[in-house]
Order: structure tokens, then C-alpha cells, then sequence
């Protein structure tokens, strides 16, 4: 494989062992970035993942997953430094939780001399996410190291905050997050986290805040009320697909993955927003972060029918 995929997602892939309604786990593949980059490859993307795994059944069931999907593997790492992470997703009345089991992991050892600069170099757009920051502070600096190469190529960078209290306090997940967000090009934020980030609980009044910071896109998820997509000149919000959703794990995921793919393929954010809308709607109709992830022809179907 001479050339370079056009995005680059860098973070933790883990093995994931989802609850079904009769109590029984099962086995299957996550991580928010890991997730994107499949989402993004389904929708016909040039997709590359950047990572380091563990010398392990879990590790080679990545590698076999990322090579179905059609992902650039040369920027994964296989080591005996470090295991592949797994983590549990129980689901309840207030909605789906997760029990994460990665301390030590061998992304959590990532370290800036991992990178595979011309990859990055190469690259049109490089993803990340606040977990990818989380995990340690040797991959928060492997964050911000990947962002200067991408920034000094000339390419976008998309970051999502993804807030996870359980891996650091608030008060430092805000600083390093803005931090990186202050770099970013294309913003993808929650709701949920962004209003803990942010202090700010109206769509608008967060959508100013990071494109004060200095984005030039924020796309805010609004979970079944779609989003609002925002740049300097436009706002426009996008409703969400009603579907019958039977477990949201690898929604956002999707969404960030699809919204990247048809930026990509159109230079349009807000058509980017309305198909990863309907991709985002139909990933939550199967159990899994990777298994509901719709293919293209699904989500053309679905804005089809409106």
C-alpha cells in the first residue's frame, strides 16, 4: 500500500463484552476512535488507525477486524509492552453504563515517538477525542504531538471531547481538553460533556464558545434531537432520525466517523451532519459499538425516505 490514507484516527481500541436482555455478555469490539474510523471506512473513507496494541488474542482480533474493514494498519503498534484494554457495558433504567479494565494498557504507553510522521503528514484530516488524552499522560502528550505534525502539514484536525470522569477529575480533563480543542479545526462534542466542560447548557451559547476558542466547525450532538452545526457564517440545527434504538454504545462514534467521511467526499459540513444524523439513528438499532454500524447504501436508504 503506496499511499496515505486521507484520515487518521489515533487512540485505545478495546475488546468490549456488551449485556443482552438475558444477562449473557457478548463479545465484541470498541473504542471511541477505533469506532470512528470503521464508521468513517464503512461510508467509503480512506481510513488509516494509529495506536499501539498488546501481542494478544485481543490485540489480533483488532488487527483482523481493521483489516476487513479495509483500515491502514501501518500505524499500529504490536508490542509485548502493555495488553489490549477491555471494558463491560451493563444497561438499565438511566441507560447504558461502562466498567473499563485498561490500566497499563499498551495504548496507554503510547509516547510521541510512536507517531508515524508521514502518515500524519500525509493525512487530511487526523481525529482524536479527550479519551485518547485520558488514558495517561505519556498519550495526552502523544495527543498534542500528532496535533503539531498535522497542524504543520496543513491538515485539519477533528477532535471529540468525550468526557470520562472515571480516568481524571474534572478540573483537569477541562484544561487539557481545551487545550486541544483550542487546536482543532472540526469540533464534535456532546451535549452532556460539553455542558460539564463548558458551564454553558444552551446548544448556541456552546457552539459560540468553541468557535471563540478557534474551530472553524462545530458539529454539537443533541443525542435523538440530532445536532447543531455551526461556523463562522451559519448555524443550522438538524433534527435527529426517529428509529427504535435498542442500545446507543457506538452512536456518537458513528456519527464522528460518518460526519468526517462525507466532509471528506463534500467540503460540506451540514450535509456532512444530516447524513451522519441518519448514520448515527441507525447504530443504535443493534447491540455493539461496531456491529449496528450502518454501511452507506443503509444511510441513503433512510435520507431517502425523507
Amino acid at each position: 500500500m503506496s499511499s496515505y490514507p486521507d484520515l487518521l484516527c489515533l487512540g485505545e481500541p478495546m475488546l468490549e463484552f456488551n449485556q443482552q436482555p438475558d444477562g449473557r455478555y457478548l463479545a465484541g469490539h470498541g473504542g471511541d476512535t477505533s469506532n470512528a474510523a470503521i464508521a468513517a471506512a464503512r461510508q467509503g473513507a480512506s481510513v488509516g488507525y494509529l495506536t499501539r496494541i498488546g501481542r494478544d488474542p485481543f490485540g489480533e482480533s483488532f488487527r483482523q477486524l481493521w483489516q476487513d474493514e479495509g483500515i491502514d494498519m501501518r500505524g499500529v503498534e504490536l508490542t509485548e509492552d502493555g495488553h489490549t484494554g477491555i471494558y463491560f457495558v451493563t444497561h438499565g433504567p438511566a441507560g447504558h453504563q461502562f466498567s473499563y479494565f485498561r490500566a497499563g494498557s499498551a495504548a496507554s504507553r503510547m509516547t510521541p515517538d510512536f507517531l508515524p510522521r508521514e502518515m500524519i503528514r500525509r493525512a487530511k484530516i487526523l481525529h482524536m477525542s479527550g479519551i485518547s488524552q485520558a488514558i495517561s499522560a505519556s498519550a495526552a502528550d502523544t495527543v498534542f504531538a500528532a496535533i503539531a505534525l498535522a497542524k504543520d502539514a496543513g491538515a485539519k484536525v477533528s477532535f471529540d471531547p468525550n468526557l470520562r470522569l472515571k480516568l481524571w477529575p474534572l478540573g483537569r480533563a477541562r484544561a487539557v481538553i481545551h487545550a486541544a480543542m483550542a487546536e482543532a479545526d472540526i469540533a464534535l462534542p456532546g451535549l452532556d460533556d460539553a455542558e460539564a466542560l463548558t458551564g454553558r447548557n444552551d446548544p448556541d451559547a456552546i457552539a459560540d464558545f468553541y468557535l471563540e476558542l478557534g474551530a472553524g466547525i462545530v458539529a454539537l450532538t443533541l443525542g435523538a434531537e440530532g445536532c447543531l452545526v455551526a461556523t463562522a457564517d451559519e448555524r443550522q440545527r438538524i433534527p435527529g432520525r426517529p428509529v427504535a434504538a435498542r442500545d446507543a454504545t457506538g452512536a456518537g462514534d458513528t456519527f464522528d466517523g460518518s460526519f468526517l467521511a462525507e466532509y471528506l467526499s463534500t467540503g460540506d459540513p451540514f450535509r456532512a451532519a444530516l447524513y451522519a444524523n441518519a448514520a448515527a439513528a441507525l447504530a443504535t438499532q443493534g447491540y455493539g459499538a461496531v456491529e449496528p454500524m450502518p454501511r452507506r447504501e443503509k444511510v441513503e436508504a433512510l435520507l431517502d425516505q425523507h
